[in-house]
């Protein structure tokens, strides 16, 4: 008889990696009976003929965001003590007091924070958590849907969503094992897992360390080195188009070069179009020194900001822009979702771009699987005053200290040296591809290609 195994979708981040791969196709070769328990508002039923149950009932205890934000701030502030490292009040979100409401919710977590602010502390804030997750009516939705269908093993597609913990907290209480994947490199070290399942799987062996070494409550052999089916399309040859087929379908000029521009979101980057026009200049000088170029200009994704709009009409004859095809379905960041389609508009940005050029995004590896080298931008822009976050401090975070060597990127450390970098690259006197490929395999995994099978060869040895 078939296993039968949710995959559970707390919200959309999860869809590219295990909705549009190749990944249900795989599970299901390997004899697994697949259904996706689906808490977004986008159907896979209708748009990917899956099947799907989907969860309608969304409530949350009134509390949860509260008790959660102190639960990350006081996991930040014991990483801070024990490993002795001011990096870590950095990835905290200040506090809002504009208003009452906002005031009280504020004055209310930092009483919660000094409340349970030890080792001790967190473990008893996250009892605190399920209780009051194990009273809301979406537990009790949950449950039932769980007794009903009977599934032997639940896959969570994120660790970091507090939509899912109502959800696994019953099939906890069932005796329904459950196995969290870690959604994305960074996440580990800036308190993310808001889940507690019986089993992770994780990227590569640095991440497992991560985990092993913030999560004291977990053991190793809890934890599965799988890789992730993020990168995997990029080594979908089916997905290649022609350089001339590429550059009809979205008007690009055959004869030029183009420089892949990668945004990011306001908080990560919120000068961001300063470097698109940067990179303009640059492009527009070396075009009056006999080079023919021109930008790819491709938006973070939930980035809902005009910001970029006059550097890319000013530069029009320089910059095309290939927005993500997401689609919006709601107004929320994690209502804006991938579709299938995108896949193959990347593999290709990445296949005929020369390089990219960005903020410290995890864009570097899609370009290094395509053996495109990557320029991170790391200078402060003259627009930087009070109350806009400096971008350097990116580069601090702990999961940049996995690089191997300060070759693995091309770091622009002055806006001066930018043109002359663009040219080396593009003369073939710069790469850092070759140190880039050890840094892919630290962060990614060994074996980029084979994620989606290792996840269901866990699956399958959990269930034996």
């Amino acid at each position: 008889m078939k296993k039968k195994v949710f995959i559970f979708f707390p919200d959309g981040v999860g869809l590219r990696n295990f909705a549009f791969t190749n990944f249900k196709d795989i599970g299901e070769k390997m004899g697994f009976d697949i259904t996706y328990w689906n808490n977004t508002i986008f159907s896979l039923k209708d748009t990917l003929g899956f099947k799907e149950l989907k969860i309608e009932d969304h409530s949350a205890h009134k509390l949860l965001p509260l008790y959660s934000r102190a639960r990350k701030r006081v996991e930040l502030n014991i990483s801070r003590d024990k490993f002795n490292d001011d990096v870590y009040p950095t990835y905290k979100f200040p506090f809002n007091y504009k208003g009452f409401k906002n005031s009280f919710k504020s004055i209310y977590t930092k009483w919660l924070i000094g409340l349970y602010g030890s080792e001790k502390g967190v473990i008893k804030l996250r009892q605190k958590i399920n209780k009051l997750e194990r009273s809301t009516s979406k537990y009790k939705y949950c449950k039932a849907q769980l007794e009903a269908h009977k599934p032997d093993l639940i896959f969570c597609t994120t660790q970091r969503a507090t939509q899912s913990i109502s959800a696994l907290l019953a099939a906890k209480d069932l005796g329904i094992p459950t196995v969290a994947f870690v959604y994305s490199w960074d996440n580990v070290p800036k308190a993310m897992q808001v889940v507690e399942t019986d089993y992770y799987c994780v990227w590569s062996d640095l991440m497992k360390d991560q985990v092993l070494q913030y999560y004291p409550f977990v053991n190793e052999n809890q934890v599965f080195v799988t890789g992730t089916p993020q990168f995997e399309p990029h080594y979908d040859t089916s997905l290649k188009q022609t350089k001339k087929a590429f550059f009809i379908e979205y008007n690009l000029d055959i004869d030029k070069k183009y420089i892949c521009f990668s945004g990011d979101d306001e908080t990560t980057s919120p000068l961001d179009q300063y470097y698109l026009e940067d990179l303009a200049n640059a492009v527009r000088s070396l075009n009056s020194k006999s080079y023919n170029l021109g930008i790819i200009y491709r938006k973070c994704p939930v980035d809902f900001t005009s910001r970029y709009d006059g550097v890319i009409e000013a530069n029009k004859d320089i910059i095309t822009v290939l927005n993500p095809i997401w689609q919006q379905v709601g107004k929320q960041w994690n209502h804006v979702l991938p579709t299938p389609e995108d896949f193959k508009m990347f593999y290709n940005v990445c296949e005929h771009s020369e390089f990219v050029t960005n903020v410290c995004s995890s864009t570097v590896f899609d370009f290094v699987a395509h053996n495109k080298p990557c320029i991170y931008y790391n200078y402060e822009q003259p627009q930087l005053k009070k109350g806009i976050r400096d971008i350097g401090q990116n580069y601090k975070y702990v999961h940049f200290r996995s690089m191997p060597s300060d070759k693995a990127v091309v770091f622009c450390t002055d806006k001066k040296d930018l043109e002359g970098l663009v040219k080396q690259i593009l003369d073939g006197e710069l790469s850092n591809v070759k140190a880039c490929k050890e840094w892919y395999k630290i962060v990614v995994g060994k074996t980029p290609t084979k994620a989606s099978e290792t996840i269901w060869k866990g699956i399958d040895k959990l269930l034996k």
